[in-house]
C-alpha cells in the first residue's frame, strides 16, 4: 500500500500517490516475502539477478552457495542484519532453473545472521507454500502437492496441501538423508566440565545433549544461560572431534548445540528443545533441520521405531513440530532413514527494501 502525504505544504499534490519509500537511481531495491514457521522466520528473496545468471552458467547448488557469499554477501547483511533484520533473522534465495536446482522447482539458499546454511525445514515447509502461492508449481493438484526443492545438502521434498485456490497447512517433507554421526561422544567443555553428547545430521550437523548435564533446564532456565552454554558445547565439539560427511566436505560443519529435555524414548508426549546455531542464533521454532537429526539419533539407538511420530516443542515459542522416520536407506557408509517433519508456516506481509548509497550503514550490522 501506497503512502500518501496529508500534510497542508504546497507540493503535496505532486507527492500524493507516490510509491514509498524513495530510493536513489543507483541504490538497491530489494523486494522480500515475509513467513514464519513455528515463529522462526523466513525473508524470502524471490528472485537475485546475480544468483540466476550464476545458475544459468551452470553453477551446481553448493558452488552458487559459495559465489552467493563471495560477490552477494551485501545482500545477506542488508536483510539479515539491523536496521532491517535483528539478531535471529533467518531468509532464502529462491533460484529457478539453471544447474543449481537440476529438475527442481526451485533451488534455496539458506541465510541467516552468520552465513550461509546447507539445510533448514523450517524455511522448506514456507518454501513449499510459496511455491505453489507464486505460481513456481506448473500443475498443483489437491488435496496435496509435492513441491521439489533443491537445497545445500541435496533434494528434498515438500507435501503441501492445496485447495485449487492457495496453500494451507500443515506441510511436510521428506529429508535428505539422516545419520547418527556419533553417540555417546565425551566432550570436556570449558566452565561445564565433561559432557556425553550424541551427533546427528539431518541436513546439516547438530551436537545434541541434555541440560540436566549442564546444570541447567530446558523449559525454565534463562535463556541466556542456555545460549552460552550450547555455544560452548558448539566450539568443543568443534575442537575436539573431526566431522566427516559422505559426499562433500562443503557439509562437513557442525551448525549447532540442541540442547534437550532428555526425554528420547519414544511417547506420546511432547519433547522438548532449543536450538542455538551460527553466532548464537536461537531458532524459535522445534528446528526441522534439528528434529530430522534428532529422529536419526533416535531410530539408530533404538528408541522409536519407522513410522512412530514424536511431537517436539520449541522451549522459546511453545511451537510444535511432528517428526518421525518413514525409511530406513543407506548414505556412505552410514546406516541412515529418511525422516518426515511437519509444521506450520504463516505469511506476514511482503516487503520492498532500499539502499541508499549514502546510508553508512547501508549494509547493516550486527548487534547482540
Amino acid at each position: 500500500m501506497a503512502a500518501q502525504d496529508s500534510g497542508g505544504s504546497g507540493d503535496s499534490g505532486d507527492r500524493a500517490g507516490r510509491a514509498l519509500p524513495p530510493h536513489s537511481p543507483s541504490g538497491v531495491l530489494l523486494q522480500t516475502v515475509e513467513m514464519h514457521t513455528g515463529g522462526e522466520p523466513l525473508r524470502i528473496i524471490p528472485r537475485l539477478e546475480a544468483a540466476e545468471r550464476a545458475a544459468a552458467a551452470g553453477l551446481s547448488l553448493l558452488s552458487l552457495r559459495r559465489e552467493v557469499a563471495a560477490t552477494q554477501d551485501h545482500v545477506r547483511r542488508a536483510l539479515m542484519h539491523e536496521p532491517r533484520g535483528h539478531a535471529g533473522m533467518y531468509g532464502a534465495v529462491v533460484v529457478r532453473g539453471g544447474a543449481a536446482a537440476e529438475g527442481a522447482h526451485l533451488a534455496a539458499l539458506f541465510l541467516h545472521c552468520a552465513g550461509y546454511s546447507a539445510m533448514c525445514g523450517h524455511a522448506v515447509m514456507a518454501l513449499g507454500r510459496f511455491a505453489l502461492d507464486y505460481g513456481l508449481v506448473p500443475a498443483p493438484t489437491r488435496p496435496e502437492t509435492a513441491v521439489r526443492l533443491r537445497c545445500p545438502c541435496g533434494p528434498v521434498t515438500a507435501f503441501v496441501p492445496w485447495d485449487g485456490r492457495r496453500s494451507g497447512n500443515p506441510v511436510r517433507f521428506h529429508s535428505v538423508p539422516a545419520f547418527a554421526a556419533a553417540t555417546d561422544l565425551a566432550i570436556d567443555v570449558p566452565g561445564h566440565g565433561k559432557v556425553v553428547v550424541d551427533i546427528g545430521y539431518g541436513g546439516t550437523f547438530y551436537a545434541f545433549l541434555s541440560t540436566e548435564q549442564l546444570g541447567l533446564d530446558v523449559c525454565s532456565s534463562k535463556t541466556r544461560d542456555l545460549v552460552s552454554a550450547a555455544s560452548a558445547v558448539t566450539e568443543a565439539v568443534k575442537k575436539q572431534f573431526k566431522l566427516h560427511h559422505p559426499e562433500s566436505e562443503d557439509l562437513a560443519f557442525l551448525y549447532g548445540t540442541i540442547l534437550t529435555d532428555g526425554k528420547d524414548a519414544f511417547s506420546k508426549e511432547p519433547t522438548t528443545n532449543i536450538c542455538v546455531f551460527a553466532d548464537e542464533q536461537v531458532d524459535r521454532s522445534p528446528t526441522g533441520s534439528g528434529v530430522t537429526a534428532r529422529i536419526a539419533l533416535q531410530y539408530h539407538k533404538g528408541l522409536i521405531q519407522l513410522g512412530q511420530t514424536r511431537t517436539f516443542r520449541s522451549s522459546t515459542t511453545g511451537s510444535l513440530f511432528t517428526g518421525k522416520a518413514v525409511k530406513a536407506t543407506k548414505f556412505g557408509n552410514y546406516n541412515a532413514v529418511i525422516v518426515e517433519v511437519s509444521g506450520e508456516a504463516f505469511y506476514t506481509g511482503t516487503a520492498t527494501f532500499t539502499v541508499e548509497e549514502e546510508d553508512p550503514l547501508k549494509h547493516g550490522f550486527f548487534f547482540k
